[in-house]
């Protein structure tokens, strides 16, 4: 196996990064996209509240973000290939356990089994595979990876809602499930490899040295010089902490709005099909910005292009209070897909990129799990606030200090440079 990739015409990374795309697109069985439509099923059906369903969501959401710490040092001590495979796995499983939920209890070990392994290890592992494969090119890399996020949130709602009405709610968690065991999980266990050294291969293939032509096996059976920091040691730098508010702020700021759009656009005799569209076009948007912001990454400091990310949130927030118009609901869109395309890059990016790529599990596992806290709490503050001021405007004004305070803190991130121990 290890000749075969190496006498391959192209750099097995581009096949990695396939794989993950994959990875990341079969993370929607836990995404909220996908969750949302089996909502109402399980309100008709079981005739459960909305205050319940949605409250044992959000509970096992937070019991996930909180766990999603070990599952990053797992990753470092077993590899993202037996990861992948293990968490592709339990998620499978975990579809076909939804399926025969009956009870309210079920739903939410379902609800928290998917949260973990979907929306956190399925998005952890591919973007904790793919920098190990690329340095020079790791933008780029990731940019094309992200392509199966996008096909995911375009996707899952619609096959979802077709298969739903066409069978039932149970035979769409069921062809999920089956399509992780069969084709997700082989495909993970034949294709991935964990880093290009263990197949004697480069990060980059090698192309940026010259060597494009140079036998494989002539070349040193080393990666590319990057900084390697424990988590333990990544902890005692102010950018660490800087760069994890700079996670945690878009989360809770992104998903209250999504939560609320239809609300707080209503609020401003807006229908909810004009939220429906702003919704599409910030992912219509955001799907090409993605695809540049990679390649901008590779040419710019990390930090400065976060720092410009929260310069957008803090105007997207003056568009939400300005948006009385179908035209003004437009240009909010555009400028949101803008910063979630720009955004969804740069924070993937920043933790291998000052960070290294041997610890990236744990590193990124304490993202992950500040993401999914971050989301769960998104929509209390506006909820709360609308319940108290009978208004979201005097919430919104409030929110704006929260991406002037990741703003700050994005200038202050600067990469870190590890002190050499004395000989």
């Amino acid at each position: 196996m290890k000749g075969k990739i190496q006498q391959l015409p192209f750099y097995y990374g581009w096949t990695i990064v396939l794989i993950s795309a994959l990875g990341v697109f079969f993370s929607g069985p836990g995404q909220t996209y996908s969750n949302s439509i089996f909502i109402d099923e399980y309100i008709h059906d079981f005739g459960w509240s909305r205050s319940e369903v949605s409250g044992i969501y959000s509970a096992a959401t937070l019991c996930a973000g909180i766990l999603m710490m070990f599952v990053g040092r797992f990753v470092d001590k077993l590899g993202q290939r037996k990861m992948m495979v293990i968490v592709g796995s339990v998620l499978g499983a975990a579809c076909f356990f939804n399926s025969f939920a009956v009870n309210i209890w079920m739903v939410a070990v379902g609800f928290f089994l998917i949260r973990l392994v979907g929306q956190g290890g399925m998005t952890l592992l591919p973007n904790t595979l793919v920098p190990q494969w690329f340095i020079k090119k790791r933008g780029r890399a990731m940019s094309f990876m992200a392509v199966g996020s996008f096909a995911s949130a375009a996707l899952f709602p619609v096959l979802n809602a077709w298969m739903i009405e066409k069978w039932n709610w149970q035979f769409t968690w069921q062809v999920w499930g089956f399509l992780l065991l069969f084709f997700f999980v082989p495909a993970a266990f034949f294709g991935v490899r964990n880093r290009p050294e263990d197949i004697g291969l480069l990060p980059d293939g090698g192309m940026d040295d010259g060597d494009a032509h140079q036998d494989i096996a002539m070349r040193p059976n080393r990666p590319i010089a990057e900084e390697d920091w424990t988590l333990k040691e990544a902890m005692k730098t102010a950018s660490f902490w800087y760069v994890l508010i700079c996670v945690g702020i878009p989360a809770l700021v992104n998903t209250g709005i999504t939560f609320h759009l239809l609300s707080i656009l209503g609020e401003n005799s807006l229908s909810p099909q004009t939220a429906a569209t702003v919704l599409s076009l910030m992912a219509l948007i955001g799907f090409p910005i993605s695809m540049v912001s990679g390649f901008i990454l590779e040419k710019i400091k990390t930090n400065l292009l976060l720092a410009f990310i929260f310069i957008m949130e803090m105007i997207l927030l003056f568009l939400l209070l300005a948006t009385k118009s179908t035209a003004a609901a437009v240009l909010f869109g555009v400028v949101w897909g803008m910063a979630n395309g720009l955004e969804r890059i740069t924070l993937n990016i920043i933790w291998p990129n000052y960070f290294g790529r041997r610890y990236i599990g744990s590193i990124n596992g304490i993202a992950m799990a500040v993401m999914v806290v971050g989301s769960a709490f998104g929509p209390l503050p506006l909820g709360v606030g609308f319940d108290f001021f009978h208004s979201y405007t005097p919430v919104l004004l409030m929110m704006m200090i929260l991406p002037g305070a990741g703003f700050i803190c994005a200038l202050l991130a600067k990469k870190p440079v590890k002190q050499k121990s004395p000989s």
